[in-house]
């Protein structure tokens, strides 16, 4: 069981297949081990596992050999946990939403604030950059137009 109780063609409005390299996530194939996901995501085995130490992957199967044996879900699942990390999600929000997902339907309402208020944040900060690269693109014309002022003289 993974943590995506449904499949990820039922969540409207978020991309779970980020562009990837192609030939990066083996087609056909449903069992990979954590060199593989490591190699696929650019998390280390090291993150993946405190990922699942902290309930972020609460349950990954294990071959008969007891190693890591990750499926398409966990990829879908990692591949949305990266972009709530590009975000700049704190992990104890992740790990709530994680939480949430696994609890089922009855979560719903719980889960739309939880990544209505991380939205509002991120297109908070949005328009902080853009401020800033406002004035970046402002001081970068004066030198351009000084530079090339002392260029014709």
């Amino acid at each position: 069981m993974t943590v995506i109780d449904s499949p990820p063609t039922e969540l409207p409005g978020v991309c779970l297949e980020p562009e990837r390299q192609p030939g990066r996530r083996p087609e056909g194939r449903d069992r990979f081990t954590i060199s593989e996901v490591a190699a696929y995501t650019g998390l280390s085995a090291h993150t993946l596992r405190w990922y699942e130490r902290i309930g972020l992957m609460p349950h990954v199967d294990r071959s008969h050999t007891g190693q890591r044996r990750y499926t398409s879900r966990d990829l879908d699942w990692l591949d949305l946990v990266g972009r709530l990390r590009l975000t700049g999600m704190p992990v104890a929000d992740m790990v709530r939403y994680a939480e949430l997902v696994r609890q089922g339907e009855e979560t719903f309402a719980e889960r739309e604030r939880l990544l209505s208020a991380h939205r509002d944040d991120v297109r908070r900060r949005i328009a902080e950059l853009r401020s800033t690269l406002d004035v970046l693109d402002y001081k970068i014309d004066i030198y351009s137009d000084a530079r090339r002022a002392s260029e014709r003289a």
